[in-house]
């Protein structure tokens, strides 16, 4: 009798119990509406709307292995000393690179808003010499030209809205009338700086012809602006459809001097592409120090040996996957560079390059030889074998 009351007023406690539980309100969270990442084709492949908003983004880059090897001079290979001895040895020349990209596009009243940024993260051994002469202490060894985490930079950050970029890019000089190439070492024979500050203006009249001027801060000792005259670009473009005629005039303000560039390029067919390129720079005032800019007396444009340049080069398409690209330059200063290179696709996204480079330095001083390029004698033979996944 006691184990049935037992039973009995323990089941008649669990019901209250219960009852009191099911009495409460239960509250379920209502789930909030998914925002799915829409895709936007009006700028091209790969950007999408950034959510709640009107602005196309893409983001995008590569990673990079390059091995070079050779003489230094034709920027390829590398100097170490031995461990053990101190002696001057040669090298591999290493890097790793990763490169981050956005893009990113919007329709206003006023045009089309634009931004683009471009940074890049290095990590490997100095393409060169060793940073010391005296390898005895044990300080100078840890200076043995080692690998190791390197510059990161900042290479384009820039704001366009219609015709009008404003912010960090490479000169107009150089991006307008579209470098000299497709090889890695392309400035065996050099074209003209690189990274500035800009206010530009673009023009399209969507017909072929296009222009461009460009007001730029340079950069550097010698090629940044000294007072509140920038340097300035002028180019102009008329495309078709067998090729293209490009040119662009510099102004440089630190040294009042003019440079120019004509280039010419022939589509022959759908595999054949052909350039050839020519500049022509005033050195009358200039005076920049052989120890401030690499033989000194070049200016941010004129970056050649003397007066006069000449480049030319192509690209052959074996079919779609492998194409031969090569490079001829000679200047005033009859410096002669060679570069040629077989680029392989060997998956979507993923292409092996095996470059060869020739530079034979004409105005050869032993003395000071260094300010020209970081060789040790007149002609330098080296290569370059780099690997890259771009996404």
């Amino acid at each position: 009798m006691n184990i049935k009351s037992l039973l009995l007023g323990s089941a008649a406690a669990l019901i209250a119990v219960s009852g009191a539980r099911a009495a409460d309100a239960v509250v379920v969270a209502e789930p909030e509406p998914a925002e799915y990442v829409k895709i936007c084709d009006v700028y091209g492949a790969g950007y999408f709307y950034i959510p709640g908003t009107e602005t196309c983004l893409r983001i995008g880059g590569y990673v990079r292995y390059d091995i070079g090897l050779g003489d230094v001079g034709s920027f390829d290979g590398a100097k170490s000393f031995d461990h053990e001895d101190g002696e001057e040895n040669s090298t591999w020349y290493k890097n790793a690179r990763f490169t981050l990209k956005t893009w990113t596009g919007q329709e206003t009243e006023l045009g089309t808003l634009k931004t683009y940024t471009e940074t890049r993260f290095n990590f490997g051994n100095r393409n060169g010499y060793p940073s010391v002469d005296d390898p005895t202490t044990e300080a100078d060894e840890f200076n043995n030209n080692s690998a190791g985490n390197k510059n990161v930079s900042l290479n384009f950050a820039w704001i366009q809205l219609g015709g009008l970029r404003v912010g960090k890019d490479e000169s107009a000089f150089n991006t307008f009338i579209g470098y000299a190439g497709n090889v890695i070492q392309d400035t065996l024979v050099p074209y003209g700086d690189f990274d500035t500050n800009v206010v530009q203006y673009y023009f399209d009249a969507g017909n072929g012809f296009s222009a461009v001027l460009s007001l730029e801060e340079g950069a550097g000792l010698i090629g940044t602006i000294d007072s509140y005259v920038p340097h300035v670009v002028g180019g102009v473009k008329w495309t078709q459809g067998w090729g293209a005629i490009t040119g662009v005039v510099a102004y440089d303000s630190n040294y009042e001097e003019v440079a120019g560039k004509v280039r010419l390029d022939v589509n022959v067919n759908d595999a054949i592409q052909l350039w050839v390129m020519g500049g022509y720079g005033t050195d009358d005032n200039l005076s920049d120090p052989s120890w401030a800019i690499p033989a000194g007396g070049r200016g941010f444009y004129k970056q050649w040996g003397g007066n006069w340049a000449v480049w030319g080069g192509g690209t052959y398409k074996f079919n779609e996957k492998t194409s031969f690209n090569a490079q001829i330059s000679y200047d005033d200063w009859k410096n002669l560079g060679v570069a040629a290179n077989i680029a392989y696709d060997i998956v979507p996204g993923m292409t092996i390059t095996a470059e060869v480079d020739y530079l034979n330095a004409g105005k050869f001083d032993d003395a000071d030889f260094s300010n020209w390029t970081n060789a040790d004698k007149k002609s330098s033979v080296g290569g370059l074998l780099r690997f890259q996944r771009s996404f």
